[in-house]
């Protein structure tokens, strides 16, 4: 399995034509990115400006008349990790994201997760990136799917979450 990296798969956003859907399945992300500002925000400090890259990026797009939307399915309770996501979401909001909640234990009892039960980006629902993780929990990448059986999957279970998970306005940990 070839795998990009995460600035390969945000080059991405640059090309995708109108939607861009991410799936969040994990309660926990060890992203070296964030150890910093989210071991700082464990001690009561707020910094959000690790995200400006990113931000910057979802601003260009939407902007530009393309969705970005996320599903995160969590565990209630949250974990301390959610809990920090949850605070700083309102910042990925402000920079044009969708993001919408749904806790696990709402899931239809007969979904099978696509992919392994990994996380996802899914474009235009044409292309998967599919997250890779090491046993730690670590992001070794993503795996770029165009499979179309695949692809189908993914859009109907994008579907089912985006309607029943709850509008990050509405969603009260």
């Amino acid at each position: 399995m070839e795998l990009i990296s995460s600035a390969e798969r945000n080059q991405l956003f640059e090309s995708f034509g109108h939607d861009a859907f991410h799936l969040e399945l994990r309660d926990d992300y060890s992203v070296p990115a964030e150890d910093g500002p989210y071991e700082s925000w464990l001690r009561g400090t707020v910094d959000n400006a690790f995200m400006a890259p990113w931000t910057q990026l979802m601003k260009r797009v939407t902007n530009s008349g393309k969705t970005v939307r996320r599903v995160r399915v969590v565990t209630e309770p949250h974990s301390s990790y959610i809990h920090w996501e949850y605070a700083t979401a309102h910042v990925n909001v402000e920079a044009g994201e969708s993001i919408r909640w749904l806790p696990r234990h709402k899931l239809p009892e007969d979904l099978a997760f696509p992919v392994e039960g990994n996380d996802w980006w899914l474009f235009d629902d044409k292309l998967l990136a599919v997250g890779r993780f090491d046993d730690a929990g670590r992001v070794l990448g993503s795996e770029v799917i165009d499979d179309p059986e695949t692809v189908e999957e993914c859009v109907r279970v994008r579907d089912l979450l985006w309607a029943l998970a709850i509008r990050h306005s509405e969603y009260t940990p």
